[in-house]
């Protein structure tokens, strides 16, 4: 096991805590032009150029349905790619603010909880990280951009 397998970008969605693997990170930049794209999802803010790739950005919070982002002079745009089907994309994800990598070991990691025989919405989720007294929500970013919304997203791509 790699040493950074157990290493994640930390950010802020409102103030709640996420966490998604460092290997699936490729940069963090700040807020850039996004052109909006007419007829996709409400949460794809549309495609920027970053370093003459175009690429899809999402706003996290529109997609988990909990608001949506306030652009700051924090927002920060996390550059991730995803392989899929038809090949390596990559998208842009907006959240609040990027705080920290954070080594977050197994013996440190819960499953998402169940309550009763109901489990909580854990479609995105990979597990929940204990680092003191808080919580960060683990994210799996294959599950988030590997939807049928996706396609939308591919389709951008240029």
């Amino acid at each position: 096991m790699s040493t950074e397998d157990n290493k994640y970008l930390i950010f802020n969605l409102g103030k709640e805590v996420y966490g998604i693997p460092i290997l699936k990170v490729k940069n963090i930049e700040r807020m850039m032009d996004i052109t909006p794209v007419p007829r996709t999802p409400g949460f794809v803010k549309g495609i920027t150029n970053l370093r003459g790739k175009i690429i899809p950005v999402m706003d996290l919070k529109e997609k988990f349905g909990i608001g949506s982002a306030q652009v700051t002079e924090r927002t920060c745009t996390i550059i991730v790619d995803v392989q899929t089907d038809t090949g390596m994309h990559t998208n842009g994800l907006m959240v609040d603010e990027v705080s920290e990598v954070l080594d977050i070991s197994d013996g440190y990691i819960e499953p998402v909880p169940k309550y009763g025989d109901m489990s909580i919405d854990q479609e995105f989720m990979s597990g929940i990280g204990k680092i003191k007294d808080s919580v960060i929500i683990l994210l799996d970013i294959q599950k988030i951009l590997d939807f049928s919304e996706y396609g939308v997203m591919a389709s951008v791509e240029i």
